[in-house]
């Protein structure tokens, strides 16, 4: 369950986001492109219950939130970046081969 925590599309995005800082969450939603409230609200949630992202609130009118990555969660935004590196690094060759197998079916 971690590892499809971790490994979705948004948990790696919003762990990646945060590696310089901590973010307000209309932060995260503006680095993130494509992501719904809803969906970053549900992902923030889980990150938090698995320990890999924190929450902090400070008291003032409307309060502030702040998303941060816990030491736990700094330890896997190293492998995620490597892993979404090599993703940019190679998706043309990726959905070239998708279209050669979708154009001619399995070999």
């Amino acid at each position: 369950m971690v590892l499809d925590d971790v490994t979705s599309r948004w948990g790696v995005l919003i762990l990646t986001a945060m590696r310089e800082r901590d973010l307000r969450f209309s932060e995260l939603r503006d680095k993130i492109e494509g992501i719904s409230e809803k969906m970053l609200s549900q992902t923030l949630r889980m990150l938090l219950r698995d320990g890999l992202v924190s929450r902090t609130v400070e008291p003032s009118t409307p309060p502030k939130v702040t998303y941060g990555l816990t030491t736990l969660g700094k330890g896997i935004t190293e492998p995620l970046e490597g892993l979404s590196g090599w993703i940019r690094d190679h998706a043309q060759d990726i959905l070239a081969a998708q279209a050669s197998f979708d154009a001619t079916g399995p070999r």
